[in-house]
């Protein structure tokens, strides 16, 4: 169809027009491939109107659908928009209902989360609006109803939003069933119009394959689908700026330098209209914002905190006033990496390694957000070798280099729940769903036999846990299977999704009024009369009443910063690789452009003086005596996952040569192997050491992972509905759970060796914690390289931070700073 003749982008075009704006070049090739059949994967900068391109084309298509039909209301759902985060849905819901308004087209708009109360959702099921704005979660609670296939009869077009961040998730999978089980209710109906899916996707190193896992159930319809991808020819620019310290540690330590430059930090806050603090850690964000609230008084009333675990109505005052321009500076998590356009941001800063490329330049887009706005980001580095990152992430956003999300496959956990959800819903014929799960990315290797003993176990809980009325919940009643009991499927749908957190507490004043929540673990930890820090806020514990820990406000000039469970994110691959290239090149004179490089130069030398700077095709191992014992520091710059797993790997080895123990010490750079008597690891063995013969053998001798198998197979085990959460506010807590889980764990591991659930514990503990293709990549690439083994006779600028670290959970934070400051100055 040639759009420009039609009717609905004429509309559209005026309208456009009259705000003084004109649609891109990669809207209108949207626009006419939706209009011409086509599915699509649209890729586009931050803040260039990736979402108007799939919004608009949907309108467009209506428009020519139905010329004379543009004020007719109720016309059934149009467009089934899947957004990753809650916080996308208010925003995008204001963006589409002012076109909507502005060009007289009577859609409703209507937005389907956790937050939707019990009476919106009881009038969308009524009249669904023409747009429904859902989260993966509960659009899977819209499968879990009663006659759903009713809603999206009408349906045209499904846009996955931000897929580039649902894609590589559990979440990622769920929308690949739902979009599947979608497709196969449109299949039986006559006379259906054709349904589109689009995604909505920043870049991504494997944008293709993106588009294929998207795409993939639209087999159930077609053979040869139509599929594209558009991608916006518009550079985006990005300003990278490192705040560099005034004084380089030539001995570096990680966290402590990032508060010392607060007054630096202070300038680009009060020289900015608006910016946004990128801070890694929720605790870390908690401290920042104290920070600068006492460094600087001016800023109370324009600064803001805005975290995860923030009560929803504050962090809603929040982006509220960000969008109007009220606040100054937003400290923050990853709670405000996606899409919210906050246009008045005009400076991020990031403090701290963000461990990746793409997370850097999603940040980074936040500012600057529209179209040939140049955005603008500070680094901070919270220890000297950081600077290093701050050169490494400079050429990765000059070279167009950013990681890719790896789909996940065969997620026996989502499936059995997604079954479920089907079973309390109208039924399933067994024979129909495996052909159309079969059409997804996730499980397209499934075997018919492993699908089939998900059936046994929804039926009875498998071979093991036949006895136990609980896990029989379906039964097959007329051909499909399906779960009477109004008791498990009222438990089934109050726990739906695949977000597993650690239990959580409400943290409310004595005298009412929430402030948030934080993990159950951190509170238990508390006494009476201790204070803490949440929400910007000095609390006081007062006690723990109806699952909800009450708190007054504190004086107290000390208190605890909450750490989170899981807060370190490890280096990514392709930052790692790019890190490794610029220690490399500061071997080779002054670096054009790298200030990072330059200024690390005291560091460098020193370094180069006590041991070596490795180059791209080298490993550095380091051996030093010290008063501690025997020191091992090996330098792969591969992540912490993957050098915990090869510090253990390595030690095991070792001690096959003679009977040897260590302790281990790891960060994103290297690990410490420490022992009491002399390693016996020299020229003549160590690329047997670091071979990848027998990995997987090895790491299994090595690595607790039947024990870290237990700890993932609870996570797998409430998605899969194996274990009952609790109901909202009386959740179990999590040494219930994890006991629960330990016992079905063992359960399995002795009478049913083949579980699936059992099976996939182990692999994503392999995939995931101990990554292992990557090591197996790490450890190819030490075989083609040459290693350096010296001898130090003090520990040296790379070996001094992982020392730090391995000292950490012993002393407190004041007492680090202590002894870290005495061994600075014995090392000079």
């Amino acid at each position: 169809m040639e759009i420009q003749s039609s009717k609905g982008f004429r509309l559209i075009e005026k309208w456009l027009s009259k705000k003084g704006l004109s649609a891109f070049p990669f809207q209108e090739e949207t626009w006419a491939k939706i209009l011409n059949g086509y599915s699509g994967l649209v890729n586009a900068p931050t803040g260039c109107g990736k979402t108007f391109s799939v919004f608009l084309g949907a309108l467009i298509q209506f428009i020519n659908e139905h010329p004379n039909e543009l004020h007719k209301k109720n016309n059934g759902l149009q467009l089934l928009w899947i957004t990753p985060l809650r916080a996308l849905a208010k925003d995008l819901g204001r963006a589409m209902e002012a076109v909507l308004s502005e060009t007289g087209i009577e859609w409703g708009v209507g937005i389907r989360n956790g937050d939707t109360s019990a009476e919106e959702r009881k009038q969308q099921k009524k009249q669904v609006p023409e747009v429904l704005i859902i989260t993966p979660e509960s659009l899977h609670l819209l499968l879990a109803q009663k006659n759903y296939s009713e809603t999206f009869k009408s349906l045209r077009i499904i846009a996955a939003d931000e897929w580039h961040e649902l894609l590589g998730s559990k979440r990622g999978v769920q929308v690949e069933l739902a979009i599947s089980r979608i497709l196969g209710c449109r299949k039986k109906s006559e006379n259906q119009k054709l349904l589109q899916i689009w995604g909505i996707s920043a870049t991504i190193g494997n944008l293709k394959q993106a588009k294929e896992v998207l795409l993939r159930p639209l087999h159930i319809l077609s053979e040869r689908p139509l599929a594209t991808i558009v991608t916006a020819q518009i550079a985006k620019k990005i300003n990278i700026q490192s705040l560099i310290p005034e004084e380089i540690e030539t001995y570096p330590w990680a966290g402590h330098l990032g508060l010392k430059m607060i007054n630096d930090v202070i300038d680009v806050i009060m020289k900015s209209k608006t910016t946004l603090l990128f801070i890694n850690t929720r605790g870390m964000s908690e401290r920042w914002y104290h920070a600068l609230v006492e460094h600087c008084p001016e800023l109370a009333g324009l600064i803001a905190l805005h975290h995860g675990s923030i009560e929803p109505e504050i962090r809603n005052w929040v982006e509220e006033n960000l969008h109007t321009g009220k606040l100054k500076v937003v400290v923050c998590t990853s709670s405000l990496d996606l899409g919210v356009d906050f246009r008045p941001v005009e400076t991020v800063i990031q403090v701290g390694s963000p461990k990746g490329v793409a997370r850097f330049l999603q940040r980074a887009g936040r500012s600057g957000h529209s179209p040939g706005e140049t955005s603008k980001i500070y680094f901070v580095p919270t220890h000297s070798l950081e600077l290093a990152e701050a050169a490494a992430l400079k050429e990765a956003n000059e070279l167009k280099i950013i990681e890719s999300k790896e789909p996940r496959i065969n997620c026996y956990d989502v499936l059995l729940q997604y079954l479920t959800t089907l079973a309390v819903s109208d039924g399933f014929d067994a024979n129909e769903i495996f052909d159309e799960i079969k059409c997804t990315n996730c499980y397209s290797e499934i075997s018919r036999e492993e699908f089939d003993q998900c059936l046994v176990f929804l039926t009875s809980g498998g071979p093991s846990l036949t006895e136990y009325e609980d896990f029989r919940k379906a039964e097959i009643i007329d051909g499909k299977f399906k779960i009477t009991n109004r008791k498990i499927a009222m438990r089934h749908r109050m726990h739906i999704g695949t977000i597993v957190s650690e239990p959580m507490m409400k943290v409310k004043f004595i005298g009412g009024g929430y402030i948030g929540v934080i993990e159950e673990y951190f509170i238990s930890r508390l006494n009476a009369g201790d204070s803490f820090t949440l929400a910007g806020h000095n609390l006081e514990f007062v006690m723990i009443k109806d699952m909800t820990a009450l708190v007054r406000k504190s004086k107290s000039k000390k208190s605890i910063v909450p750490s989170w469970l899981g807060g370190r994110m490890p280096l990514s691959a392709d930052l790692g690789h790019l890190l490794r290239k610029k220690i490399s090149e500061s071997q080779k004179g002054n670096p054009d452009n790298q200030e990072e490089l330059n200024v690390l130069n005291p560091l460098f030398q020193l370094q180069s003086f006590l041991s070596h700077i490795p180059a791209e095709n080298e490993l550095l191992i380091e051996q030093i005596e010290t008063d501690d014992g025997f020191h091992l520091f090996v330098f792969p710059f591969e992540g912490r996952l993957v050098h915990e797993a090869l510090a253990a790997l390595v030690a095991f080895r070792l001690s096959q040569i003679i009977p040897i123990t260590f302790s281990f010490a790891m960060n994103d750079y290297g690990f410490e192997l420490l022992s009491d008597q002399p390693i016996p690891l020299d020229d003549g063995n160590a690329y047997t050491v670091f071979s990848p013969k027998n990995l997987l053998q090895d790491i299994q001798h090595s690595m607790k992972s039947a024990e870290m198998a237990r700890r993932k197979f609870r996570d797998i085990a409430v998605i899969g509905g194996l274990i009952f959460q609790g109901y909202p506010g009386e959740h179990k807590k999590a040494r219930h759970l994890q006991s629960s889980a330990g016992l079905l764990f063992n359960v399995f591991a002795e009478y049913d060796p083949e579980n699936l659930l059992l099976r996939q514990a182990y692999r994503e503990v392999m995939e995931q914690q101990m990554e292992e293709a990557r090591l197996r990549d790490l450890m190819n690439r030490i075989q083609k390289s040459k290693i350096i083994i010296t001898f130090p006779q003090k520990l040296t600028p790379f070996s001094f931070p992982i020392k730090v670290d391995s000292m950490r959970e012993n002393l407190t934070s004041e007492k680090l700073e202590d002894r870290v400051r005495k061994m600075q100055l014995e090392l000079r």
